[in-house]
């Protein structure tokens, strides 16, 4: 086997490691999306306006904390706009746009965040015992951006 190559073990690991977040968080999202008519998009919108920006963010810090590009982004905010969640102003020192979260996201924020807390309770937090926790927080310090460990920085 090539240096370069994982063995069957290895991708057998990586893939159920793989699926396990993907079924989580679907689950998660599912619930999100079922119990409040939110997205997944409009969640990470609503939740880093309010968290980053105490309400308002510059529309790129937004697509940057989003790692999503401006277009997406644009597009997205539009359909929020119209259902009232948030509202674009531009900026008047230089063509920039402010995003600000409304009444009405800041009360859809508030509805889905109990929401979202109980999602990952019930199908990440609850099935792992404290060894598990313990491991789970070791690697994921271990791998975080900015850590002496494997990955590049993001």
């Amino acid at each position: 086997m090539k240096k370069n190559e994982l063995t069957e073990e290895e991708m057998r690991i990586w893939n159920l490691w793989k699926g396990s977040f993907k079924r989580i968080f679907g689950h998660v999202i599912k619930d999100l999306t079922e119990q409040t008519g939110l997205s997944e998009g409009d969640y990470g919108i609503l939740d880093r306006l309010d968290l980053l920006g105490e309400g308002s963010l510059r529309q790129q810090e937004l697509a940057d904390s989003m790692d999503w590009d401006k277009s997406r982004l644009s597009h997205h905010l539009t359909r929020m706009e119209k259902r009232g969640l948030v509202e674009r102003k531009p900026l008047d020192t230089d063509r920039g746009v402010q995003v600000l979260l409304t009444a009405a996201g800041r009360s859809a924020l508030e509805d889905a965040r109990p929401v979202v807390s109980q999602g990952i309770r019930k199908y990440f937090l609850d099935p792992l015992t404290e060894e598990d926790i313990t491991s789970i927080t070791k690697f994921a310090e271990r791998t975080k951006p900015g850590s002496s460990g494997n990955l590049p920085p993001s």
